[in-house]
Order: C-alpha cells, then sequence, then structure tokens
C-alpha cells in the first residue's frame, strides 16, 4: 500500500523562492533578478535571507561561489553609485583637475600667481562638495544639529588654510582670511539667501527663529568686544607692558571666548533644545510640513568618508595656496588685503553659500541661517580664538588686534546684520541691501592699504 504523499510543503517552498526572487530582482544593481529559476537553487540548499539587507545573500551549496559573486558586484556597484553621485552630479566640479594642475605647474614652473589662481580653482568645488556631504549627514540628525555640523565643515577650509599660514608665519593673512570668511558669510552669503529665497518664495513672507538669531547676534557682539580692545589698547598707547599686555590680554579674551563657545553649544543642543527648533520642524509636528518625501542621496558612512576624503585634499591644495599669496599679490599688482578678505573667502565659503541659498530657496531660513551667521559665529568665537592658542603653543604669537580700518568694518556688519534679524522676518529686498554692503566692503578693500605692512 503506498502512502500519500504530502504536495503543500512543496508548493510553500516554491511561493517562497517565487518571493526571493522577486526580492532579489528588486535588490539587484541592474534591475534583473538574479536567481531566475526554482532550478537554479535546489530545495536543499541553505538559504540565509535577511530582508534588511537584500543585497547581502549568503547560498549555501552549489551555487556559493556564485554569491560571492554577486556580493562583490554589488559593493563595486554601490561605489560606482556614490562617485557618480557626489563627483559627477555637479557641473563645479568640472573645476577638480585644477587642483593637481596646480601642483604640476607649482613643480615644472614655480609661477606663483598661476599656482595661486589654479588652487583657488581647485579648492571652490571641493569646498562645495564638502557642504554637500554636511548636507546629507544632515538628514541623520536633523535641522538644528545639521546647521551647526554645515557651519563647522564649510568652516574646514578656512580652519586648514588658517593653520597652514599660521605655521609659515603669516599671522596677518591669518587675521584678514578670517575677518573675510565673517564679513563674507555675513553679508554676501545671507544676502544671496535671503535675496533668491525671497524671490522663489515672493509669494509669502519668510520667517525664522527670532530667538536663536538673536542669541546669534549677542555672540557676534561678544567676539567684537574681544577684538576691539585689544586694538583700542594698541592704538590709545595705554598699555602696562608695552608690546606684551596687548598680546596676553588677546590669549586671555580667546580663551574666555572659547569657553562661551562651549557653553552656547551645551546651550543649544542639550540645555534649551526647544529655543532652537525651527519653524519648519515645528510646522512639521503639526502635520504642514511639505518636505516628508526628502532623502539623503547616500547613506550615512559614505558620507562620513567622502568628508574625510575632501578635507584631506584641501589640506594638501591649502598648503599651495597659502605658499603662494605674496607671490600673487606680487604678480597681479593686487593688495594682501584683498586677496586675503575676498578672494580666499569666496572659495572657502562656496559650501556655505550653496548651502544657504539652496535652504532658502526651500523655505528652511532656520538652517540657512545656522550656515551663514552660524558659520560666522563659530569663526569669530571659535576658529580665531582657537588659531590664538595655537600659535601661542608652537611659538607663533598671533593676537586678536586686527588693527583699526578691519576691526571697523567687522563691527559695523554686525550693527548692520543684528538690525537686519531683529524682526524674525526676510525678503528680497534685505538680502539685496546685504549684497550691496558686501560690495561696499569689497570695494574699501581694494583700496586700502595694511598699516602693518
Amino acid at each position: 500500500m503506498e502512502t500519500p504523499i504530502e504536495v503543500k510543503p512543496t508548493r510553500v517552498a516554491s511561493g517562497f523562492l517565487d518571493d526571493l526572487s522577486e526580492t532579489c530582482k528588486m535588490g539587484s544593481p541592474n534591475g534583473r533578478a538574479m536567481y531566475r529559476t526554482d532550478d537554479e537553487v535546489p530545495f536543499d540548499s541553505e538559504i540565509n535571507f535577511h530582508p534588511s539587507e537584500s543585497s547581502l545573500m549568503d547560498v549555501h551549496g552549489s551555487h556559493s561561489g556564485e554569491s560571492r559573486t554577486v556580493h562583490h558586484e554589488t559593493l563595486a556597484g554601490m561605489i560606482y553609485r556614490s562617485i557618480q553621485v557626489v563627483v559627477f552630479s555637479n557641473k563645479l566640479n568640472l573645476l577638480m583637475p585644477f587642483g593637481p594642475l596646480a601642483i604640476l605647474v607649482q613643480k615644472l614652473t614655480g609661477h606663483l600667481g598661476w599656482v595661486f589662481g589654479l588652487s583657488l580653482l581647485g579648492i571652490m568645488p571641493l569646498a562645495e562638495r564638502l557642504g554637500y556631504a554636511t548636507e546629507q549627514l544632515a538628514f541623520y540628525t536633523g535641522d538644528t544639529v545639521g546647521g551647526l555640523l554645515n557651519a563647522t565643515f564649510g568652516n574646514a577650509t578656512e580652519l586648514i588654510i588658517s593653520i597652514y599660514a599660521l605655521k609659515s608665519g603669516m599671522t596677518r593673512v591669518v587675521q584678514l582670511s578670517l575677518l573675510g570668511s565673517i564679513l563674507s558669510n555675513m553679508l554676501l552669503v545671507l544676502g544671496c539667501a535671503f535675496l533668491c529665497g525671497g524671490i522663489v518664495n515672493h509669494e509669502k513672507e519668510q520667517v525664522f527663529n527670532k530667538a536663536a538669531a538673536s542669541v546669534n547676534s549677542g555672540l557676534l557682539l561678544m567676539a567684537v568686544m574681544g577684538i576691539l580692545f585689544p586694538a583700542v589698547l594698541h592704538y590709545t598707547h595705554t598699555e602696562v607692558h608695552v608690546g606684551k599686555s596687548e598680546l596676553s590680554l588677546s590669549r586671555f579674551s580667546s580663551c574666555i571666548m572659547l569657553v562661551a563657545y562651549v557653553a552656547y553649544l551645551f546651550f543649544q543642543l542639550k540645555s534649551q533644545r526647544n529655543l532652537y527648533v525651527s519653524v519648519n520642524e515645528d510646522e512639521g509636528q503639526n502635520g504642514n510640513n511639505s518636505n516628508d518625501d526628502e532623502s539623503s542621496d547616500i547613506s550615512k558612512w559614505e558620507t562620513i568618508i567622502w568628508l574625510s576624503v575632501m578635507t584631506a585634499w584641501i589640506s594638501i591644495l591649502s598648503e599651495y595656496l597659502v605658499g603662494a599669496i605674496e607671490g600673487a599679490s606680487t604678480a597681479w599688482e593686487i593688495p594682501v588685503a584683498f586677496i586675503s578678505v575676498i578672494l580666499l573667502p569666496l572659495v572657502g565659503n562656496a559650501a556655505e553659500h550653496a548651502s544657504a541659498i539652496m535652504f532658502a530657496m526651500k523655505d528652511k531660513l532656520d538652517i540657512s541661517l545656522g550656515v551663514a551667521i552660524g558659520s560666522s559665529t563659530q569663526i569669530s568665537m571659535f576658529v580665531i580664538p582657537f588659531c590664538v592658542v595655537i600659535g601661542w603653543i608652537t611659538g607663533h604669537p598671533m593676537d586678536l588686534n586686527f588693527q583699526l580700518f578691519e576691526t571697523a568694518v567687522l563691527f559695523l556688519t554686525v550693527i548692520v546684520v543684528a538690525f537686519m534679524l531683529q524682526e524674525g522676518t526676510a525678503n528680497y529686498f534685505k538680502g539685496l541691501m546685504l549684497i550691496l554692503c558686501y560690495l561696499i566692503v569689497a570695494a574699501s578693500f581694494y583700496v586700502h592699504v595694511d598699516s602693518s605692512q
């Protein structure tokens, strides 16, 4: 007597493998099924499948070698996709070859004017891609932390250039380039963000978190105080110890400013987080956010790797850029002050410029302010005092006396921007006024002769 054969398990297994084949088809880079028929995977094979990692599959049996090949191709496809998204998705990246070309010109000809110009062009797309990678990282952190990270990595270019200049004993270039970064962020970057955001969103008034902007304005005024007093002490000739009191006051003020910035970070991220909830996040909690469908183009770890690669390449080019500043000034007959205050920050702020404009056009002014004003706050309260401390440690003395003309320009800029931010609203006319103010500043430095030289 024959025993009946139960066929139900076979149908279950067949259905499972059909679903598995469809899943593999969706997970494959080319859109084709990696296992087309039931015969390719025997029923007696041991199958380990993780739904959360559909691209990583181990099939033990006669096809284990093929499985390893699929895993390798998937990794290669991921690397190719990441390079395509980060490197080939922006037309500005066409300037990237100018970086290696600057190194080649330096080795072959030593023409410092060309080296400076090519390095300037080569760093520009790297700074912008640094901002792009930080923007992708902001998808995993939220608006407040995202703005802080964007300001931090956006200032990485300025910090790297400053460290190389300080190492070369060019303390005046460090002072002027950092001052130029503050002026560029507060007037040019914020002005372009307000202008573009106001034009794109002209049908409604753009608003931002006024309380957070007021805190940043207060920190900027504190930074002006720290920079102003050494200059006043110098020009009134009221030092107790001539040539020493000014430097001692600068170092003491730098330590106080660093403490204040650390306290500000704690206040922003831990103590009073509700103060820094952006308008968009508030609307999102009430169900009015229209940007829920946005997502990151690359993963978190891809972002971190790209940030490391871009920072390392910028540091290499910065060494050539700093070494060619004085030669470029002589070759182009342009004052070093204009190069340091206007040209260098234009390159270093490429990341902030692109990010602030993009977020403003998407009506995310809180992130734009976090990038522009937050970047200025970070430079004035962290980067400048940090450079003073680094020069103190390495034996390259740097003080906070930025000279009278430069300090006056910084003071007036902070006052103008503070008045622009006090209402908590933005429009294209405010942006236009800030841009015009920056043009006046640029023209002033073009005809200005640095008194320290």
